[in-house]
C-alpha cells in the first residue's frame, strides 16, 4: 500500500509498548526545540515514554547567523550528521560526522547547506574518582568497523571512547543481507535507535517488526531484542546506550 494513502486512511506502522517503541516517520510532527535556537525537528524518544533518554532529529537551514545548541543543565549529548554540511568552529561536519557535548558544555554550528542530525540525549552520571568526559569531534569513516562475535557480515563501530568517565555510548552496526545478531539479547541497557540505510525485521520482547531506513526504535532496559537484516541491500543503524556505571546507580 502506499506509504501516504496508509496514513491518510488512520493506519500507521507506530507502535508503542511498555517497554518498547517503534517510531515510524508517518507520524512525525516537526516542531521548534527548545534548546535548539533557530532549528526545528521532531523529538523521537523522550522520559514522557517511560525512557530515561532523549533522541530526536534536528533540521537546520542556511543562515547568515549560527544557530546554537545548549543541552539542559546536567544533559550530555551526542549528535550524528545523517546529511548536509555544517560548520563547527574550525570544524567541517558532513554525513557521517558526530559530536559528543559534555554535560554543561554548548556548541554553536553554521549550516552550508540544509542538514539532518540525529541527537542522544542524557542525564550525566558523574562517576566517583573519575575525571569528566572530554568533548568528542570524529567521522565514521575513520572508525576501524570490527565483526560482532566473529561474524565479517556483521561489523559494529564504536564512536566514542569506552573509557570509565563516558556513561554513554553511541555505535554504527553494519549488516550484509541475511546477517543477524547472533542471539537474542536480554541486557540491563537501554537503547535508542535510528535505521540509517536497508530494512530488516526486529524482534522486541514478543513481537517481530518490519524496519526500514527512517525508523527510530526504543528499547528499555531487559527488553529481549533481535535483528535480521532483509532485502538485497546492506542495512545499517545507529544506536545509543547506557554504560560504565554501577547497576544500582538506575534506582
Amino acid at each position: 500500500m502506499n506509504p501516504q494513502l496508509f496514513s491518510r486512511i488512520g493506519q500507521t506502522r507506530t507502535v508503542l509498548a511498555r517497554d518498547h517503541a517503534l517510531i515510524a516517520p508517518d507520524g512525525h510532527v516537526v516542531t521548534p526545540l527548545p534548546n535548539w535556537v533557530g532549528a526545528s525537528g521532531v523529538v523521537l524518544i523522550s522520559p514522557a515514554m517511560g525512557a530515561r533518554l532523549a533522541q530526536s532529529l534536528v533540521w537546520i537551514e542556511p543562515n547568515s547567523e549560527a544557530i546554537t545548541y545548549r543541552p539542559s543543565a546536567g544533559i550530555e549529548a551526542c549528535f550524528y550528521v545523517l546529511e548536509g554540511e555544517l560548520q563547527a568552529g574550525e570544524q567541517t561536519l558532513r554525513a557521517g560526522s558526530y559530536v559528543f557535548l559534555p554535560a554543561g558544555e554548548h556548541i554553536e554550528l553554521k549550516a552550508k547547506t540544509s542538514a539532518r542530525l540525529v541527537v542522544f540525549e542524557k542525564r550525566h552520571t558523574p562517576k566517583a574518582n573519575t575525571k569528566a568526559p572530554r568533548r568528542v569531534i570524529g567521522h565514521a569513516e575513520n572508525i576501524e568497523g570490527k565483526p560482532f562475535m566473529g561474524d565479517p557480515d556483521a561489523v559494529l563501530q564504536v564512536l566514542l571512547p569506552e573509557t570509565p568517565e563516558f556513561d554513554m555510548a553511541v555505535n554504527v552496526f553494519s549488516y550484509q543481507p541475511g546477517a543477524t545478531l547472533p542471539f537474542v539479547e536480554t541486557h540491563i541497557m537501554e537503547h535508542g535507535l535510528l535505521m540509517l540505510d536497508g530494512e530488516g525485521i526486529y524482534r522486541l520482547n514478543e513481537s517481530w517488526y518490519p524496519v526500514a531506513a527512517g525508523d527510530c526504535i526504543w528499547m528499555a532496559a531487559y527488553c529481549p531484542q533481535w535483528f535480521a537484516a532483509t532485502g538485497k541491500v546492506p542495512s545499517r543503524y545507529i544506536y545509543y546506550k547506557d554504560i560504565n556505571r554501577d547497576s544500582m546507580e538506575a534506582l
